[in-house]
């Protein structure tokens, strides 16, 4: 009986998830609708789970990627979020954005010149492939 009521406290620690302080976790955060309701919870998610790690004495590494229509998100002149990723990557050291180069080359080819990246973002080859280095290398995945 002993034996029993231990393995059901085991299994029950084991159910809930323990932190250890000092952790750094790693998220990626994948943006590819021209939405600003999207934009903005993708924003609010990178908030929130920053603010729960630190609570608990942990760092956490966002990377923001974005393609296809989310491109807009890093468009300067077109984001309609961009006064709050200017502020985000002021106060967050932790928070990076990266935009697609293939949607950005064939959204400037339509364009008829090259669009111009909002300053807090640089540019990767491909947002696909870089979504799954980002898991290759133990990234949790978040799509708002």
């Amino acid at each position: 009986m002993k034996t029993l009521a231990a393995a059901a406290v085991l299994a029950a620690g084991f159910a809930v998830p323990v932190w250890a302080e000092g952790e750094t976790h790693y998220v990626a955060v994948h943006v590819n609708q021209n939405d600003p309701q999207i934009m903005n919870m993708a924003l609010n998610n990178v908030q929130n789970l920053t603010s729960f790690y630190q609570s608990k004495g942990d760092e956490v590494v966002v990377e923001v990627v974005t393609y296809g229509p989310g491109l807009h998100m890093l468009l300067d002149g077109q984001s309609p979020v961009a006064d709050r990723i200017s502020t985000m990557s002021l106060e967050m050291d932790n928070l990076s954005f990266v935009a697609c180069g293939n949607t950005h080359r064939a959204m400037s080819q339509k364009a008829g010149a090259e669009l111009a990246l909002l300053d807090e973002a640089h540019m990767v080859p491909s947002g696909v492939v870089r979504l799954i280095e980002l898991q290759e290398d133990g990234y949790a995945y978040v799509r708002p």
